[in-house]
């Protein structure tokens, strides 16, 4: 019986797969069974840390906005902060007022300053 050759298209299957585990190791980047469990894990870590790396920097600037407010003021808290930003109707996001607590706190306190001198001032008249 004559020898049938294979095609090409397996083989190339097999390199793509094993360009993308190249960097594995082991087992991880030789065999073909284990490089494909190994990418759709990969890809499947990849796909959830893209969502845990939003949140984990949202809580990051908290904490930097957080510690810069309270820094300065003592009974001041950036839920405080927030709450009154959102009455005043300033579009601050958070990665902003981080930045701002980073790189020039004076700026941040001169913003929340102005925003207890007018709550103050609407509760002293009455107004709130």
């Amino acid at each position: 019986m004559t020898r049938i050759r294979r095609g090409y298209i397996a083989r190339r299957r097999r390199t793509k797969i094993r360009l993308f585990a190249s960097s594995f190791r082991g087992a991880h980047s030789r065999l073909t069974r284990t490089i494909t469990q190994q990418k759709i894990r990969a890809l499947v870590s990849a796909h959830r840390d893209r969502d845990s790396k939003k949140r984990n920097f949202r809580r990051l600037w908290i904490i930097r906005i957080n510690a810069a407010i309270r820094e300065r003021f003592v009974f001041y808290s950036y839920s405080r902060l927030i709450h009154n930003l959102r009455k005043r109707k300033l579009l601050l996001n958070r990665k902003i007022l981080a930045q701002i607590a980073i790189s020039n706190r004076n700026c941040l306190s001169m913003i929340s300053n102005e925003i207890i001198k007018e709550v103050d001032y609407k509760k002293s008249t009455g107004i709130i």
